[in-house]
């Protein structure tokens, strides 16, 4: 098996795949065009986000065995087409689920008791303890849409904080416990005092917080987005935030992005830039999944899963 790797992965996916006897291409620095011109002969690739692998590329590679990708999102890779090409695809929230889960409440907590004003604050010898008075998660309603690896491990951290705790899932159902409400939209629009968005980058999610989604809501909430940036349109979400209909936000991800997460391309998009003068909002750099335990986590789901799944190739039987 010849198996490139397209982005810097923990070291447990290289030495796994020599220890089984595969050949493995340092491949960081290929281009689209690279890849396009030396795939030919890979039986698998692994990728984070480096480039997409739709059909414009893939159909090059044509003794292409699978595609492995650590991490969540599968939006960058032509999932039709592999399935047409019999080119297996695996990816493992599994491995970051809790990185992403801490994240939120850390960026949640800093949010709601001002502890990012509050340390610009004393490091100016400025000492404002009123103005600086928080708020608690303590009885609060908080709602999870999109109810997979993600949304499952945020309701176990919160589920300690003595939370209403209700999730939304279009696809799945049968979800609900002891902890978690399964419920509709409607109710998520009647009763949220928080909302966190954990749904996929798809036609369906592109955009689907705008203007006319954040008016359904009763009361003004806070948001937090640690799933995909295009999920949200900016300019609605700054007007909401201006206007207190949205009290607050958390977010570490932005439709600014590359598709590569590496960088922001339009820095000076007349939203964004209003965004970041907002005081209301804490901003991360799509780091909530980017934690050292999580790069390494990652790696072991898609090695166990190749593993499992090439065992034959590996154990040459």
């Amino acid at each position: 098996m010849k198996v490139a790797l397209l982005d810097d992965f923990h070291s447990l996916i290289s030495s796994s795949f020599l220890s089984w006897g595969w050949e493995v291409l340092d491949a960081k620095n290929w281009t689209e065009e690279y890849f396009r011109q030396n795939c030919k002969d890979l039986d698998g690739v692994v990728i984070r986000s480096k480039f997409p692998l739709y059909k414009e590329n893939l159909k090059f590679a044509n003794r292409l065995k699978f595609i492995a990708r650590p991490g969540a999102g599968l939006e960058n890779i032509d999932l039709a087409y592999c399935t047409k090409k019999n080119i297996k695809v695996f990816r493992s929230p599994e491995g970051n689920r809790d990185a992403v889960a801490e994240h939120v409440v850390g960026m949640l907590i800093m949010l709601l008791a001002n502890i990012k004003k509050a340390d610009n604050e004393v490091r100016q010898a400025i000492w404002k303890r009123e103005e600086n008075r928080g708020s608690e998660l303590m009885g609060k309603v908080f709602a999870i849409i999109g109810y997979g690896y993600m949304g499952k491990a945020l309701a176990q951290r919160l589920s300690g904080f003595g939370m209403s705790i209700i999730a939304y899932d279009k696809y799945i159902s049968g979800f609900g416990s002891d902890t978690v409400k399964e419920v509709k939209m409607e109710e998520v629009f009647k009763t949220a005092d928080f909302v966190s968005l954990h749904t996929p980058l798809s036609d369906e999610t592109k955009g689907m917080v705008n203007t006319t989604f954040i008016e359904k809501f009763k009361k003004s909430f806070y948001f937090i987005n640690t799933a995909r940036g295009q999920s949200v349109l900016t300019k609605d979400l700054v007007a909401a935030l201006k206007s207190r209909k949205i009290a607050g936000a958390c977010l570490d991800v932005f439709d600014v992005e590359t598709s590569s997460f590496e960088k922001v391309f339009h820095s000076n998009d007349i939203a964004f830039k209003e965004l970041l003068n907002l005081d209301n909002v804490i901003l991360s750099p799509h780091i909530a999944g980017w934690t050292h335990e999580s790069k390494f986590k990652m790696a072991q789901v898609i090695v166990d899963k190749l593993k499992t799944e090439f065992y034959s190739v590996i154990n040459n039987e």
